[in-house]
């Protein structure tokens, strides 16, 4: 059953917890898709994870576009939602409207991502209205980054956490259906997801939320490095770094390839008169002394 924004809504009346992953191509997010896995973001983290940068602000809406568009293509049952990066919805009600649509229309989005609270109410207001799906991100947004001073975890004060349900109450009320919660203490979480209707989705937020989101390259062990909140259920660097150095040692040995991934074909020594004719014909155009190779 294809998992719908109806079905993340009725999952926290369950109190069934939702499962999200990045994914960025085809192959990631058809495996992560076949596992079973509810929601899949394309998230501007691609900027850091896939074009190596050191944020997701460079990251243009045509690239989220065409990486939403390869992860559509593998995906069957999860909701994929594509992110809006930086300054392509905070400008105009319109530039948010127009950049939503191209990830649906042309990404083939199930939904789209904002970063931010009541002062992108009016942008969302006209993308849910223009029959788009909003999710929602509060926290340490990473487009803020500059204005955090860096990575920093947010709502570490009362008056910030008052501040944080308040901007998740106005994005409920705007027309949100999930928000994601990112780097914060677990009680501002939890009295977020207290006050609100829609399922919160948290990464580096605690237990107290209603699903939770990884960077699928982190979980799996890609990096040598990954944040506080992340557990590695793989270790893939090893297992890539190991499976490469074992083919370079077996091609420099000639133990690969052995007959198994060979083609041991019976070469059939009968001259076809109309195939050396016609061969003959085609290669006398590159090599004046043709017959002379044979």
């Amino acid at each position: 059953m294809k998992v719908t924004v109806p079905y993340c809504i009725e999952a926290k009346k369950n109190e069934k917890k939702l499962t999200m992953l990045t994914a960025y191509d085809y192959p990631m997010a058809r495996l992560l898709d076949e596992a079973g896995v509810d929601i899949l973001l394309v998230g501007d983290s691609l900027g850091m994870v896939i074009q190596g940068k050191s944020d997701p602000l460079s990251v243009s809406v045509d690239e989220m576009v065409y990486h939403t568009r390869l992860v559509s293509r593998g995906t069957k049952r999860a909701l994929v939602v594509g992110d809006m990066p930086f300054m392509s919805f905070q400008v105009s009600i319109q530039d948010a409207v127009v950049n939503a649509g191209r990830l649906i229309k042309e990404g083939r989005a199930n939904a789209v991502k904002l970063e931010g609270g009541r002062e992108i109410s009016k942008q969302v207001k006209g993308i849910v209205n223009a029959g788009i799906p909003v999710m929602g991100h509060l926290g340490l947004t990473p487009q803020s980054l500059n204005q955090f001073g860096g990575f920093v975890v947010q709502a570490k004060s009362e008056f910030a956490i008052k501040n944080l349900i308040a901007d998740a109450i106005s994005l409920e009320r705007d027309g949100a259906f999930a928000i994601v919660l990112e780097g914060m203490p677990e009680e501002a979480a939890r009295r977020v997801t207290e006050r609100i209707n829609i399922p919160t989705i948290g990464i580096g937020a605690g237990k107290y939320v209603d699903g939770q989101v990884l960077v699928t390259y982190d979980m799996l062990g890609f990096s040598d490095w990954a944040p506080k909140f992340v557990k590695k259920y793989a270790d893939f660097k090893s297992v890539i770094q190991g499976a490469v150095q074992q083919y370079i040692d077996e091609v420099q040995n000639t133990v690969f390839p052995t007959d198994e991934y060979t083609y041991q074909v019976k070469i059939d020594r009968r001259e076809d008169p109309d195939v050396v004719e016609k061969t003959t014909e085609f290669k006398r155009t590159d090599i004046d002394d043709f017959d002379d190779l044979f």
